[in-house]
């Protein structure tokens, strides 16, 4: 099926039927999912799906539908029910489609080799990635191991002219272990994600990190509780960095639910920290063309040596903020309207190892895990359960488990003192390791 040339004509079915605006949305998708456990196949899925969403404003009342079905029927049916729709909506001025027709190509998003690989090999990898995770005596269970991919094209068209489209692919693949001794149980898992399967790790690598995660937090103990530092380990420094996320999603701004909502173009973190969404990193995993509506990714700031410089927008958030969206619409398939999201989202790595920022702390909780919300995106303040190792004279010393954390970002941001070298941009959502040199933590 011409899917770009069915979006075109389905704005335009939309536009006779009485629509000031229509924009269409559509994907058409691959999938495959592989699950081992003990050796043994639990599962092989594979599906194949398509399906439109339908925008629509009449008069500014603004309406949405979708379908799977893309015979003429149900796409008649399926437009028109977003056109009746509009009827019963509350108007709005701010609800205005993107009229730019740019795209930004960006490279290695799609790799067409990873559908002709035999479906045994991947099999077989999944298999040997849990043979080699099971061969430590010190691992007992499996908690089995996986493999997925997908692939698909996105195509969008609007009636202000424009009509896009572009494909993407990713695969990936894991293991989860549980190492014992004793009454206690240690669970530890690994896993990689690329867009071209050639990029994947080695399954030793996988299983290697995925023994370490489990057996290294044998024999904790606990600390008493105290002010000390804390050094985020790469893997958890995402949770700062999700509250961060929540804070600069331009809705909430405008709703006022945000702890940066009066902090534009103000200090709110140590000037080592600079932080970017980009959807423009070559096979990065959060990178594409264009966002969820048409508009043109691009490479963008957010925190600048710790001066926040910009929020982020789709075209009616925009619109209701008196600014330009950021193209940061973003969609969780064809059944859902454009939301805000990030593409890849990471602060900048830093100049220090992570052994060297052991190495400058007299004492201190290196976390490796946090259970929690993080930063709370509303008030800002910083809760959560925490595990990891503690340091002492610029050593690991031994396990923790069941420690709390707790803070204020404000505080917390403008305190980082040191920052890693260890960014790893094959992850979309992601941060080096880093140090704030004093947060309450709960012991006995």
């Amino acid at each position: 099926m011409d899917y770009k040339a069915l979006t075109e004509q389905l704005v335009n079915k939309c536009l006779k039927k009485g629509a000031d605006a229509a924009e269409v949305y559509c994907e058409s998708s691959r999938n495959l999912s592989v699950r081992i456990r003990n050796g043994e196949m639990e599962t092989v899925q594979q599906a194949e799906s398509h399906g439109v969403g339908i925008r629509v404003m009449v008069k500014g009342r603004l309406a949405f539908s979708s379908c799977n079905d893309l015979s003429d029927a149900a796409l008649e049916e399926t437009l028109s029910s977003a056109v009746q729709f509009a009827a019963n909506m509350t108007p709005d001025e701010n609800n205005v489609l993107p009229e730019d027709k740019g795209i930004t190509e960006v490279e290695g998003l799609y790799d067409p080799q990873t559908s002709q690989i035999p479906l045994e090999t991947k099999i077989n990898l999944t298999k040997e990635t849990e043979e080699l995770a099971m061969k430590d005596s010190r691992i007992t269970k499996s908690g089995g191991a996986r493999y997925s991919e997908g692939e698909g094209q996105v195509f969008i068209a609007n009636s202000n002219g424009f009509s896009k489209d572009y494909k993407a692919s990713s695969c990936s693949f894991g293991v989860s272990v549980v190492a014992e001794k004793g009454d206690q149980k240690s669970p530890g898992g690994e896993s990689c994600s690329r867009r071209y399967y050639s990029d994947l790790k080695k399954p030793e690598k996988i299983a290697d990190k995925a023994i370490q995660e489990a057996v290294q937090m044998l024999d904790p103990r606990m600390v008493k509780t105290q002010r000390a530092a804390v050094i985020f380990d790469s893997d958890v420094a995402r949770s700062i960095l999700g509250g961060i996320l929540s804070a600069i999603n331009g809705e909430r701004v405008l709703q006022g639910a945000s702890f940066l909502r009066e902090k534009l173009d103000s200090i709110i973190s140590s000037e080592l920290i600079t932080i970017f969404d980009d959807g423009t990193v070559p096979k990065g995993l959060g990178s594409k063309w264009f966002d969820g509506e048409g508009v043109p990714t691009q490479k963008r700031i957010i925190v600048d040596k710790g001066v926040l410089k910009s929020f982020m927008y789709n075209t009616i958030a925009a619109k209701r903020a008196g600014v330009k969206s950021t193209g940061n619409a973003s969609r969780g398939g064809f059944r859902s309207l454009p939301g805000i999201g990030a593409h890849n989202f990471y602060m900048a790595k830093g100049d220090s190892t992570p052994d060297e920022i052991i190495q400058a702390t007299k004492t201190g909780l290196f976390l490796k895990g946090v259970t929690g919300y993080g930063i709370n995106p509303v008030n800002g303040n910083f809760s959560g359960g925490a595990s990891g190792f503690w340091v002492e004279n610029g050593k690991i010393a031994f396990p923790v488990k069941g420690l709390t954390i707790a803070g204020k970002a404000d505080e917390m941001l403008k305190t980082i003192d040191m920052v890693g070298t260890d960014l790893d941009l094959n992850r979309s959502f992601t941060a080096p390791t880093f140090r704030i040199p004093s947060m309450q933590i709960g012991g006995i």
